[in-house]
């Protein structure tokens, strides 16, 4: 039987009729999609005052994990910089750093921000825990080298979406367990965060083509755990199943109301509050998953992106030292 679902917005609507959608992943179409999982990001640097530097950093059993550090070129600015730590997105499949770095950069033109992007590795070659370890280890070597980046320790802003944006909440919880590196505040855009995969949403998108579906969703989730049976689950891999989300940084999570992750994505900043947190929930009508991510031109994704920009921008006013 179908779900009712909520209907996309007319402008999206449109706009999705010209792109070629898919209703379930398998092995055979991850290998010809994973090529156009990104794009070149010269094109994105071009025209922008940028210093790009490409470091490795090592997994705890020496796998190199690139990073991308994006740096506002050297001006007389004498105070540090905040930093936003960029995880992509890709179902935990595909993607790579350069992956949706167009929102991040935004935040380098708008703040100054010191950009780093993670290339981490990608199931089903790496699986359980090791996405997630390669995203901290990231963490851990911006800290360490806050000074020589130019950046204050104080702002660093995990930022991530989808596959990322559950990452960057995986990575967050970590930090707070371990107690270290501190982080001013998470930005969990559309973020996949629960591997159960049974909420409403994830039933009314199943089915039939779409951008991210249930079925896709599910397959995304099998290549990264495996065998691994449900109470195996570490919460780092999949946040939702954390019992306590106390004493995280101020978040910010947006979704779409037509969309896969709305639920568990509410239930998230629900949580939050609950255990006494501060957060800040966008569900925009008529998106889909990654809408302002493919159709930025769009009236509802300029006004995501700009609302998601304008509350960074109260974040860092009220921790600065600019």
């Amino acid at each position: 039987m179908t779900t009712a679902r909520p209907a996309l917005d007319p402008e999206l609507h449109e706009l999705l009729a010209d792109m070629p959608l898919m209703s379930q992943l398998s092995q055979e179409a991850l290998a010809q999609v994973r090529p156009f999982s990104s794009m070149p990001v010269e094109p994105l640097l071009e025209g922008r005052a940028i210093d790009r530097r490409e470091v490795t950093v090592s997994a705890p059993d020496g796998t190199p994990i690139p990073l991308s550090v994006f740096s506002p070129t050297k001006t007389d600015r004498t105070s540090a910089a905040p930093c936003v730590y960029w995880m992509h997105g890709g179902g935990m499949v595909m993607g790579d750093r350069f992956s949706q770095i167009d929102i991040p950069l935004e935040w380098l033109d708008e703040f100054g921000a010191v950009v780093v992007s993670v290339d981490y590795r990608l199931a089903p070659e790496a699986t359980g825990t090791a996405l997630v370890d390669d995203c901290y280890q990231g963490l851990l070597w911006i800290a360490e080298h806050s000074a020589e980046l130019g950046i204050d320790p104080a702002r660093i802003i995990v930022a991530g979406a989808s596959a990322g944006g559950g990452l960057a909440a995986g990575v967050t919880l970590l930090a707070r367990d371990l107690g270290t590196p501190t982080i001013a505040a998470q930005v969990l855009i559309g973020p996949m965060l629960d591997h159960r995969n049974t909420s409403a949403s994830s039933r009314q998108f199943s089915g039939g083509p779409g951008v991210w579906t249930r079925e896709m969703n599910e397959f995304g989730w099998r290549c990264l755990l495996g065998d691994l049976a449900d109470d195996e689950v570490p919460v780092y891999v999949s946040p939702a199943l954390a019992d306590d989300l106390s004493g995280l940084p101020t978040t910010y999570i947006d979704t779409g109301s037509a969309e896969v992750f709305r639920d568990e994505d509410t239930d998230y900043a629900t949580r939050i509050w609950t255990a006494g947190g501060q957060a800040e929930l966008h569900v925009w009508a008529g998106g889909f998953h990654g809408f302002d991510a493919l159709y930025p031109q769009a009236h509802i994704s300029a006004t995501a992106r700009r609302t998601r920009t304008e509350w960074l921008a109260r974040v860092l006013h009220t921790n600065p030292t600019a």
